[in-house]
């Protein structure tokens, strides 16, 4: 069924991402996979090349003027954009306001926010010209509530589920699907990017329960993406079994 569709994701290097892009392989979508690390790509490339078509660019979402040029210079045989996963994003520090680094405020509300406006921005035409397209946008529990010393971070992330909103509406008369899937707690480098490369730090957050791992989350993002066309998954929201809310988690 997904013989030739085409899906471009962002953040393919690690994570969800990374696990999205080899579920998608397996099931016969051809990938476009974007990240920062070439090296990473590369050795995806390698790996899920005997399975499907690939291709890879290698950009920063928070560039705009490469991130366009970057998807503008597709092969004509990549171009054709069927399913965009925005997955890039992260979380960095995890202080009370007052205390929040600026730097950290921006990388947040330029990857999460901007990054996934402009990926979005230079796929959706093409989608718009053949009405027809499918975007995930993954967001976060963390766009769903508010939690001590999340401050911008969740505030990046309610903006995606706002954005996922404004999308569905916009793009409603081009027959594009839009949904968003938002995790609860994953373990990927997410914590380990928060407390800037602290790995026992990092560690600690997802100790003495079982939380998602990516694979889960691209399990789910594969079962939206096959759903018939005239199902839209809009907005689903996912935690492992210990975990309550933001702040209560069954631990051991």
């Amino acid at each position: 069924m997904n013989k030739n569709k085409i899906a471009l994701i962002t953040g393919a290097t690690s994570g969800i991402g990374m696990a999205t892009a080899k579920l998608f392989a397996q099931n016969n979508i051809n990938l476009v996979l974007c990240g920062r690390r070439q090296e990473r790509l590369d050795t995806l490339k390698r790996e899920l090349e005997k399975e499907v078509a690939v291709h890879t660019l290698t950009f920063d979402v928070r560039n705009k003027t490469t991130v366009l040029a970057q998807i503008e210079s597709l092969p004509n045989n990549f171009k054709d954009i069927d399913i965009l996963i925005n997955n890039a994003g992260n979380a960095h520090g995890l202080e009370p306001i007052q205390d929040g680094s600026l730097e950290d405020w921006d990388a947040m509300l330029d990857i999460n926010v901007k990054g996934l406006l402009y990926v979005s921005k230079a796929v959706i035409p093409n989608m718009i010209a053949k009405k027809s397209g499918h975007i995930i946008n993954i967001g976060s529990t963390a766009g769903k509530e508010v939690y001590p010393k999340g401050n911008v971070y969740c505030a990046s992330k309610h903006a995606v589920d706002a954005i996922n909103q404004g999308m569905r509406i916009d793009l409603n008369p081009y027959n594009i699907k839009i949904g968003a899937v938002n995790p609860g707690m994953v373990e990927t480098e997410f914590s380990e990017v928060r407390f800037k490369g602290n790995t026992e730090k990092a560690a600690k957050v997802y100790h003495g329960f079982k939380p998602l791992q990516p694979e889960d989350i691209a399990d789910i993002i594969h079962f939206v993406v096959t759903r018939p066309y005239h199902v839209n998954i809009a907005d689903l929201v996912v935690m492992s079994t210990a975990q309550a809310s933001s702040t209560i988690v069954n631990k051991n």
